[in-house]
């Protein structure tokens, strides 16, 4: 069976079961290949919280680019300390960083749409790369209902870039509904999510959104919303 024949076997397999039990299902099936990679994000805490009632050992990730805000470092040692659990840091490349600063400015994401896909690729995707390399799967936070470049995501896809199998265990739930998982079990936040930050990336590329806008408005809001990934999921 192919990778896209496999694919498509697993969705309708899983096809409304909970996030729990597809999560269950691939750490059974993946072993010690499979992470999931978060940004501490309000949808990833409430995969780290359902990880951690299955099984501690489960390999998480994030990464730190070393431009985060103080709120988003604070987080990652209050969740590991109450889970009990190792969340993994990797970092970007310093020599990359600094040619970059040099060629570029410091605040060269500003400037253009290339400079800031150079940013992103720079502090994002080579240290996910290496955070990914032994794996053959990755869980993450996606929901379609987050903006306009991930309205046709599936439970289950290939990733192409970084050939791994893609696990979305969240993909059909709405904003409201993890709101709902993380009251319910006192799951640890971001306070920034209180003060209007919908997503939270990098300092510079985030800003509070105002009523009525897209969860995504405030990453990158100087941009088109089509051109607003920074690679790690569309490439």
């Amino acid at each position: 069976m192919t990778n896209q024949e496999q694919i498509k076997a697993w969705n309708r397999q899983l096809k409304n079961k909970s996030p729990q039990e597809i999560i269950t299902f691939f750490l059974d099936h993946f072993k010690e290949k499979i992470a999931l990679s978060t940004s501490m994000g309000l949808e990833d805490q409430a995969l780290t919280h359902m990880i951690s009632q299955i099984d501690k050992k489960a390999k998480i990730f994030t990464l730190d680019t070393g431009r985060l805000f103080p709120e988003t470092y604070d987080l990652i040692d209050r969740t590991a300390k109450k889970y009990k659990i190792t969340i993994e840091v990797f970092f970007p490349d310093a020599s990359d960083v600094e040619q970059m600063v040099k060629e570029k400015g410091i605040n060269l994401f500003y400037d253009s749409i290339e400079n800031r896909k150079l940013c992103c690729h720079i502090r994002k995707i080579k240290p996910l790369m290496r955070a990914t390399r032994n794996l053959d799967a990755w869980i993450t936070g996606l929901r379609r209902d987050q903006s306009v470049t991930r309205k046709d995501m599936q439970t289950v896809e290939w990733d192409e870039n970084n050939h791994l199998i893609k696990i979305n265990p969240l993909i059909d739930w709405t904003e409201e509904q993890v709101w709902d998982y993380v009251n319910r079990f006192n799951v640890p936040v971001n306070p920034l999510h209180k003060k209007g930050f919908a997503s939270i990336g990098c300092q510079p590329c985030t800003r509070a959104i105002e009523p009525g806008e897209d969860v995504r408005a405030g990453r990158w809001w100087w941009e088109n919303p089509e051109t607003k990934e920074c690679g790690l999921h569309k490439r």
